[in-house]
């Protein structure tokens, strides 16, 4: 019994860590871009102006595929997993609260202490656009960044749409990951109520936007 529950444990902490991970790279990527001198301005200006977003998200990793709803405030990230579980995650710069609905069991985190910090520096590196491949055509733009950290290596893949500047993808490739976010249905300009980034339980009170 011991070692079922040693398991059980295994499992819950890989799915919050790959959670954690699609959090990370959506918000450090915005943070990155804010106030670096990129020459891709129309870029930079789209990516600073994701404030009071949503948008819907498949997430494939190593096979298994998840979605849900991504919405950014004003400093803040609310994940909405809703199949294959239903599992709420909010993130700041700082501060982090996991969720699971079926189990009702909140977790607390700080995120610099995940295995997805990387994307901290990954995204916080105002040469990251200058050293990346870059291609631009007349329809999308394509960026790919090769690295090395204390979690081996890895390869980041940043896609948009042009015309309008539209986020569509990221992947995250390293020796144990292939993490794949498709990104569809944006809404801009959203309204959120002062109770739908708090990092309390969300039956607390009414969680709508």
């Amino acid at each position: 019994m011991e070692l079922f529950l040693k398991q059980i444990m295994q499992v819950k902490d890989m799915c919050l860590k790959n959670k954690i991970i699609f959090v990370t790279v959506i918000f450090f990527f915005s943070e990155f871009v804010h106030g670096q001198d990129n020459p891709n301005n129309k870029i930079i200006n789209y990516l600073e102006n994701l404030k009071f977003f949503s948008a819907s998200f498949i997430q494939e990793e190593n096979g298994s595929l998840s979605n849900g709803k991504l919405f950014v405030g004003d400093d803040r990230i609310r994940v909405e997993y809703e199949n294959p579980t239903k599992i709420l995650i909010v993130f700041s710069s700082d501060k982090a609260m996991y969720y699971d609905y079926e189990l009702d069991e909140i977790e607390f985190f700080d995120p610099k202490s995940t295995m997805a910090w990387f994307f901290y520096d990954i995204f916080n590196n105002p040469n990251f656009i200058k050293d990346s491949d870059k291609k631009i055509s007349e329809n999308y733009m394509f960026f790919e960044k090769n690295g090395s950290n204390e979690f081996g290596d890895y390869i980041v893949k940043i896609y948009f749409e042009d015309k309008p500047i539209v986020i569509r993808k990221i992947a995250l490739i390293s020796e144990n990951l292939s993490l794949n976010i498709s990104i569809f249905d944006h809404i801009y300009n959203e309204k959120f109520n002062k109770n739908f980034f708090k990092l309390i339980n969300p039956t607390f009170f009414d969680e709508g936007k």
